[in-house]
């Protein structure tokens, strides 16, 4: 059964509890969409895994971590549903930007800032994000091949230079200049 078929009434009955008792906690449909949307790790702990360290190596330590998350059987199968229904429904997408938005500020320009002394981070993190975001959707959901077999070192040599650019690069005025993989 999917989102739009879902109902309140149906998951309090799964649950075995009153339907205006997930009201209470749940506010709505949405609420309860955003509260099983949550990740399957902590993202500071990520963040603050990935800053520690020589500033030089910060992309490819995000793309390492990336690529771990998603190499975990236990957080590939929940960051997977999550990102599948972020792409599929609009009310998911927009709760999906909105989760994406707010992880973005907090997670990682709130604490690359305390690493990088640019102006412009937050286009710079939405930039890293966005390579990022498009690495997961061709090597861990759409497995896309040769990217889906190559190892971790190997993606990680490709891309941690281009995201390391995205944070430290020269953006000049037109925007990123540099290598694009």
């Amino acid at each position: 059964m999917g989102y739009d078929q879902t109902t309140i009434r149906a998951v309090a009955e799964k649950a075995g509890v009153d339907s205006a008792l997930v009201m209470h906690y749940f506010s709505s449909k949405e609420g309860l969409l955003q509260a099983a949307m949550e990740w399957p790790m902590d993202m500071d702990e990520a963040m603050r895994e990935v800053v520690e360290g020589d500033p030089a190596h910060l992309g490819e330590r995000l793309v390492r971590k990336v690529c771990e998350m998603w190499e975990d059987d236990t957080t590939r199968h929940p960051l997977t549903v999550i990102l599948r229904n972020t792409i599929q429904r609009e009310d998911a997408a927009q709760l999906g930007a909105q989760l994406a938005s707010l992880w973005l500020e907090q997670a990682m320009v709130g604490r690359l800032a305390e690493h990088i002394n640019h102006s412009d981070l937050p286009l710079r993190g939405a930039l890293a994000h966005s390579a990022l975001m498009g690495l997961v959707l061709i090597r861990y959901v759409a497995c896309y091949e040769p990217l889906a077999s190559a190892s971790v070192d190997a993606v990680v040599e490709q891309i941690g230079p281009t995201i390391q650019h995205y944070l430290f690069g020269d953006m000049g005025s037109a925007g990123p200049r540099g290598p694009i993989y």
